[in-house]
């Protein structure tokens, strides 16, 4: 039986992944152990588990690095990779939003917008005819309105509570983010008699 490569998001994504693949059998307490490794072997399964930075993990799958993923929406839409995406998880759920000062985007021609995501922000602005100058952000976008640099933001939005303490608000809801399970299109057909039985598995339980 070959070996299953699955690559997971570390972070906040982490915590739910592991849940999940406990809850269809699959012993994952190497995966809870308190130590630096990225690269873990679950052998009852025959599951290599590969922790990746959110951004990466798209790449690995799409490259076959790893047979499949599991990655948040948001990062999924920015990049736009070849990859097959399976199933919605229902966990790590948020928006992606457009925020700023209440009175921040009124009937302005022209937006300033800062963004860690700006192939989402330029598709969704295109689509609505609004002319942007799209800053790329790496930090807290929150600051750009209100320093001056951008007129609004466009950034994922879970509760609102660092917007609300900012002074900013939700202006415009651009789509609901949940995290997905993806696959390698090779791989989906060279693995399918390991892979499908642990799609089904996963499908079963979140639905």
């Amino acid at each position: 039986m070959e070996t299953i490569k699955m690559a997971i998001a570390k972070g906040r994504l982490a915590k739910y992944s592991i849940e999940l693949l406990e809850g269809i059998g699959i012993d994952c307490q190497v995966l809870k152990e308190d130590n630096r490794k990225l690269v873990f072997s679950l052998s009852s399964h025959n599951i290599e588990v590969i922790l990746l930075k959110a951004a990466d993990v798209p790449t690995y799958v799409e490259h076959g690095a790893v047979d499949m993923g599991i990655v948040g929406k948001d990062v999924l839409m920015e990049q736009e990779k070849q990859l097959y995406e399976v199933v919605d998880l229902k966990f790590g759920n948020c928006k992606f939003s457009v925020a700023g000062k209440p009175s921040s985007a009124n009937g302005k021609k022209h937006l300033r917008v800062a963004t860690k995501y700006p192939n989402v922000t330029k598709k969704y602005f295109t689509e609505k005819g609004q002319s942007v100058e799209i800053i790329r952000q790496e930090g807290s976008v929150e600051l750009a309105p209100l320093m001056g640099l951008s007129d609004v933001i466009v950034d994922i939005v879970e509760t609102g509570k660092t917007l609300k303490e900012n002074g900013l608000v939700v202006l415009e809801d651009i789509a609901s983010i949940s995290a997905r399970l993806v696959l390698n299109k090779v791989s989906f057909k060279t693995k399918k008699k390991e892979i499908s039985p642990i799609i089904d598995l996963i499908t079963e339980k979140v639905n």
